[in-house]
């Protein structure tokens, strides 16, 4: 395959970033317009091959943008006019931070000739420093500092948020010098940046020895998984040795959970089988792969994951590794690679270690047949009215295509979500738990059906989610996408709920709506399809009935506001870290 010429060519500055775009494999630009992006929305109408998508506040671009680059694979893009329309994305682009999304976010900024002097909607550093915000939340954040240079800033951001651990890049684009006349090389992205390939081998053979010698190892694997492609490698890892596997609730889903060796969720709304098998002291070697050990992932940093076992970790970023737990051998690397290296040194290993018993999945078989999965699994099965929400997942897994992508927004559904729904289908699970941020599921999911047009994809969310971001049906229905939005509504924020009832008992509330959101009749005024679950069976009737008429549909289910999430595991977290005199006041009130 001959590599792509460099072409030197005339042009604007903002064609220059369009043309890099489109070599970057960018289909759409989510955003809305404004006085300091016009030229932008003018240059990808000229050129062709670059749509955008018109969002209802810019903090749900972010979370379209990061969406379809969860899905996709590929770069997520958002932009947004100077001033309050670039702090509006903030939110979003952290989010994106916290989970390693690769984005580019575009902010527009006043001509440099009005630099200082009160310009309408300024944000540079002469007031509200939008370069310095990003910063924080962002690998990268540059203003463009003249049209000649523009070129070099585009490959060093895609090089920057394409990299190592991915994540978001900032570029803040003065108008003055997008239609600026350049002369510059539009250069493949294979000439300025590169697929990580490395890995330590010397690792990977001591962590192959180490795998090879355990008597009851396990896996946990992590979002890298995901964000790798690494599935096929973890599941032909975990066969080979018969490895039971655990995911952290990010990955959920990157191990299908139907399999014979998954233990299921560990972490936040884990799964009973994961959490006995890792917590039991039995296990001798755990291997994790992609993710850095934080609260939502290891029960709250319960020192028996580790304890008394052999550590392996690998991950893409070196400062993860050990940073949480004692490792015996860090390997540093993408997980695909590294995985994929690892299989072939087992392999190896065995061929060199003739007369080696070979372990069976009976004992993960006979474990999982005497314990159970899930805490009251019977109320999966309830027919009280308002809705369990136990039921409603039961009523989701039997409704929804097993191809399915699942976006999940944050909230007690994603609790319900981790526990008590199956996700069988690598690399269709989506939730933000690095940030956790509210409105990024109900928003999110719009990208990721652009990015899998032919797939059918839900959002599961809860009434204060879909109020922060429940505007962005209104972005589907415009584009006409089959998206299925699933609304559990127990009347307000329902986890701040739970945690005030856990903490200070009734004492007080300040988490529960006045007057009760009616989510079907927003989303009949949004022109999406609405319907309203009230019943046992309603949830499914109406799932199917959304995919069958093809348009967006809004299924808002009443659920029990006092059936408690599982979430257990946060609130001892919270209990170790809230203060002696904080709790003890709450105990006695």
């Amino acid at each position: 395959m001959q590599v792509k010429e460099i072409i030197v060519k005339e042009t604007t500055a903002i064609r220059l970033l369009v043309e890099y775009l489109k070599g970057e494999g960018v289909e759409y630009v989510f955003g809305i317009p404004g006085g300091a992006l016009i030229n932008f929305y003018e240059a990808m109408f000229d050129e062709g091959g670059i749509t955008p998508v018109l969002a209802k506040h810019e903090g749900g671009a972010a979370f379209m943008a990061d969406g379809y680059a969860r899905a996709s694979g590929k770069l997520g893009v958002c932009c947004a006019t100077t001033g309050p329309g670039a702090t509006n994305l903030i939110t979003g682009v952290a989010c994106a931070y916290a989970d390693s999304i690769p984005m580019l976010v575009l902010t527009g900024q006043v001509s440099t000739a009005s630099f200082g002097k009160g310009a309408f909607q300024e944000s540079t550093c002469h007031g509200v420093d939008i370069v310095s915000m990003f910063k924080a939340v962002t690998k990268s954040s540059v203003m463009i500092p003249s049209a000649e240079k523009t070129g070099d800033i585009l490959r060093a951001s895609f090089r920057t948020a394409l990299s190592g651990r991915k994540g978001p890049v900032h570029v803040n684009f003065p108008m003055d010098f997008m239609k600026k006349t350049v002369k510059s090389g539009i250069i493949p992205f294979s000439k300025y940046r590169v697929t990580a390939s490395q890995f330590d081998r010397g690792a990977v053979k001591k962590a192959s020895l180490a795998l090879m010698r355990a008597k009851t190892p396990a896996i946990l694997a992590g979002n890298g998984v995901n964000l790798s492609g690494a599935h096929e490698e973890l599941r032909k890892l975990a066969e080979r040795l018969n490895i039971p596997v655990a995911t952290s609730p990010k990955a959920k889903g990157a191990f299908p959970e139907e399999h014979i060796l998954s233990l299921g969720v560990f972490g936040f709304g884990a799964s009973l089988h994961a959490e006995k098998y890792l917590l039991a002291g039995e296990v001798d070697t755990l291997l994790v792969i992609g993710t850095s050990m934080g609260e939502s992932a290891t029960c709250g940093w319960d020192p028996g994951l580790a304890s008394g076992k052999t550590l392996i970790q690998v991950d893409v970023d070196p400062e993860e590794i050990g940073k949480n737990y004692p490792v015996d051998y860090g390997i540093a690397g993408d997980a695909r690679v590294a995985l994929r290296e690892l299989n072939f040194q087992l392999e190896r290993d065995l061929r060199a270690t003739p007369g080696r018993e070979e372990t069976t999945p009976r004992g993960v078989k006979e474990f999982k047949k005497n314990n159970p999965r899930r805490i009251n699994p019977e109320k999966m099965d309830s027919e009280e009215i308002p809705l369990k929400p136990q039921r409603v997942m039961k009523e989701l897994q039997e409704s929804v295509p097993a191809d399915a992508t699942l976006f999940v927004d944050a909230g007690t559904s994603v609790f319900w979500a981790f526990h008590y729904f199956s996700s069988n289908t690598p690399g269709n699970f989506f939730v933000n738990t690095g940030l956790f941020s509210m409105g990024h599921g109900t928003a999110a999911c719009i990208g990721g059906k652009l990015a899998r047009p032919g797939k059918p994809v839900v959002a599961l969310v809860g009434d204060a989610s879909f109020a922060m971001n429940g505007m962005e049906v209104h972005t589907a229905v415009e584009w006409n996408l089959p998206i299925i939005w699933v609304v559990l509504n127990n009347g307000g924020y329902g986890m701040i709920y739970h945690g005030e009832r856990m903490l200070f008992g009734d004492k007080f509330t300040t988490s529960i709506y006045g007057k009760r959101l009616n989510i079907a009749e927003i989303a009949k005024g949004l022109g999406a399809l609405s319907f309203h679950a009230k019943k046992p069976g309603e949830v499914k009737e109406y799932v199917l009935e959304a995919i069958k008429s093809g348009r967006p549909s809004v299924i808002e289910a009443d659920v029990d506001l006092y059936e408690a999430p599982p979430m257990g595991n946060r609130m001892k977290t919270f209990d170790k870290i809230l203060p002696a005199k904080l709790k003890a006041g709450a105990a006695a009130a």
